[in-house]
């Protein structure tokens, strides 16, 4: 059925009067901001499309219009097709959609097909997302343009499209919104701007087209737009492809002219095998130019990759679109929404992550496995916390809004494809607290931040520092670590962050990330600048890195005795060379760990984090946050390393509850 209807959409919603296809492309216009990203939509999961145990209601609702396209105005009789979601409460209040089909579509077509006997995917889409608690329950509703629900020529169905929102305002609003429960408390004009914050309107095709309409004429008794493979046709026929620039400006100067122009949202769509795309891509590209009245907080422009012009797109749009018009308003949903049993392929594919859920795990797959949260394994990785690891996708989709930050623009990574697999994860602290950015291992093949940096940047973040976790490309680490420094520095006001004072931290290969951009002349160096503050400390996990120079910075460092990549020995020798050149250091190795093991809990690792930030505090003089305590559980007895016991810990390494510590 789904590839029948496909195959219907896809002849149907095309006409033989289609402009060219010329796309323009993001990097070829200089005009578009260098920040504006186009989102490319990920596929909706196979299991959304199966039948949800609660299942919404599709109901008929008959009501008295127009034909507005008569001078005289005769009566007509309209359908509308309406989704109530399970559950439907009465006493409740629900936000409402409405969707409008392509030409020669019907109204039932959505929801029931065009057969009007079956229920459709795409409301087995709206039962999942309330039911797994991506959306609140909202109502959507499915009327035609058409004044007689009927297959149509070309110009009169392009003409009725063009007077639609005159029977969205005065007929379908009031007939829909009275009959069940919404915010609509009175079928007024003044009533429906009044609600206009729980009403959206999209469209596909000439649905989008008619969207456009409704957004021209009616802007301001809608506050959310969902145009989908269609353009606006106010300077003319497929005025997007034409004269985008003067299609935009008409676009807002209507939005500066309403009262409204600070609280609207458009979230613009198309595929990029679509046979609309040049109405739709150059149109978008004009709107994104007018960065005064379209920007990140009410315009975006999504892309379905190899996107047709069929219902596919259109449930894939939907899809996501309706997650962020309505999202849950349950927050313990929200921050338990992952288990143990949750899998990875759900993280990754998780729409509320958009494109950057894919950098949560390893881009190369080759270095992790596990089907489950619970079941992921870490190529030369040790103890890894699978409640740890819930905790952390948690907290990532909790904040899902503010969470990554990409380091590179747009035009940068059109230009280099691989800086697409780069960004920051930012666990926020407090106000103006000092950052740390931390660098998961990987040997410079994969970049294993769900062990050995998201937990520690979760656990800093607890402590009321902004700590960031980096995801580099292992060939190219160095550069990244030097590009996310100074883009967190040049960004501290933005992000709440002090400029001063911050830390590095790796583990394996990250450790000698945070080492070699924490020696001042590489700083310099790997950045080519001047200006920005040296990391008052270096903290490292389980690496051999042996290079010492006067300008490196404090360094804390902690391993394993049983770890066969970084040896103790080695690794104790460096803190005694940057000792020796007056630098402070700490050293600490755990008796029988081996390498990899994150933040040690459950073993006689367990709280080297907190000894690691009372070092950075010692020597950044932090007071912006709360002190962490260091490391003070049961010390019995003390010894050397023979297995003489002493009543002090002496300079040198000393045996403190089965760990070595080192003292200078």
């Amino acid at each position: 059925m789904m590839m029948l209807m496909t195959s219907m959409l896809g002849c149907a919603a095309c006409s033989s009067d289609g402009a060219s296809k010329e796309a323009a492309d993001v990097s070829a216009n200089d005009d578009v901001p260098t920040d504006f990203q186009i989102q490319y939509t990920t596929a909706v999961p196979s299991e959304f499309f199966q039948t949800a145990s609660q299942q919404g209601t599709i109901e008929l609702v008959e009501y008295e219009s127009k034909d507005y396209t008569s001078a005289s105005r005769p009566m007509t009789h309209k359908p509308a097709y309406v989704y109530v979601p399970y559950g439907y409460d009465p006493s409740q209040k629900y936000d409402v959609i409405y969707l409008l089909h392509g030409w020669t579509g019907v109204a039932q077509e959505y929801f029931l097909g065009r057969s009007g006997n079956s229920r459709t995917g795409l409301v087995n889409i709206f039962d999942n997302l309330i039911q797994r608690g991506l959306c609140r329950p909202f109502i959507a509703v499915s009327p035609t343009w058409d004044k007689d629900n009927r297959s149509k020529d070309w110009g009169e169905s392009t003409r009725e499209a063009a007077v639609f929102s005159q029977e969205y305002v005065n007929d379908l609003i009031p007939a829909v919104e009275t009959r069940y429960s919404t915010y609509l408390t009175e079928a007024t004009p003044e009533g429906i701007l009044a609600s206009r914050a729980h009403r959206a309107i999209g469209g596909f095709s000439l649905g989008s087209i008619t969207t456009w309409y409704v957004f021209e004429q009616a802007f301001a008794y809608s506050r959310m737009y969902l145009p989908m493979s269609g353009d606006n046709w106010s300077q003319g026929m497929y005025g997007g492809a034409y004269y985008p620039d003067a299609t935009a400006k008409f676009l807002a100067d209507l939005v500066n002219a309403s009262n409204y122009k600070n609280d609207f949202y458009v979230w613009y769509a198309v595929g990029t095998e679509d046979v609309r795309i040049d109405q739709t891509h150059n149109q978008a590209l004009a709107m994104a130019k007018l960065t005064g009245t379209f920007n990140s907080s009410n315009f975006s422009y999504h892309m379905k990759e190899g996107g047709r012009h069929d219902f596919n797109a259109v449930w894939e749009f939907c899809y996501h679109a309706l997650q962020f018009f309505f999202p849950p308003t349950n927050t313990e949903t929200m921050t338990n929404y992952y288990n143990r049993q949750t899998h990875i392929s759900d993280v990754m594919n998780d729409p509320t992550f958009g494109d950057y859920g894919r950098l949560i795990f390893p881009v190369n797959t080759g270095y992790w496995s596990g089907t489950t949260l619970e079941q992921l394994q870490l190529t030369w990785y040790n103890y890894i916390d699978p409640d740890k690891t819930v905790e952390v996708c948690n907290y990532l989709r909790a904040h899902a809004d503010n969470c990554f930050i990409d380091i590179y623009t747009e035009a940068e990574k059109q230009a280099n494809p691989e800086l697409r697999n780069t960004g920051l994860f930012f666990f926020r602290g407090n106000s103006n607290a000092p950052f740390a950015i931390c660098n998961a291992g990987g040997g410079f093949s994969y970049v294993g931040a769900m062990h050995d940096s998201f937990p520690h940047t979760l656990e800093l973040s607890k402590l009321g520092y902004n700590a960031f976790a980096l995801i580099y490309r292992p060939g190219d680490a160095y550069e990244d670590l030097a590009r996310a420094i100074a883009y967190i520095c040049d960004h501290a006001d933005e992000l709440g962050v002090s400029r001063t004072g911050y830390s590095l931290w790796g583990g394996s290969a990250g450790a000698r990330m945070a080492a070699t951009l924490g020696n001042s002349a590489n700083l310099r160096s790997l950045t080519g600048r001047t200006d920005l503050p040296q990391a008052s400390a270096v903290i490292m996990q389980y690496t051999g890195y042996t290079t010492v120079s006067p300008y490196d910075g404090p360094t804390y460092a902690c391993c394993g005795t049983n770890d066969g990549i970084a040896s103790w020995r080695t690794m104790q020798s460096r803190p005694e060379s940057l000792s020796a050149l007056g630098i402070p250091t700490e050293f600490h190795s755990y008796s029988g760990l081996p390498h990899g093991f994150g933040l040690g809990t459950g073993t006689v690792a367990e709280g080297w984090l907190q000894d690691a930030v009372h070092f950075w505090q010692s020597q950044s003089g932090a007071t912006a946050i709360r002190s962490a305590k260091a490391n003070t559980r049961q010390q019995d007895s003390v010894y050397s390393l023979n297995g003489i016991r002493r009543n002090t810990m002496q300079r040198g390494i000393n045996i403190v509850d089965r760990k070595k510590v080192m003292t200078k």
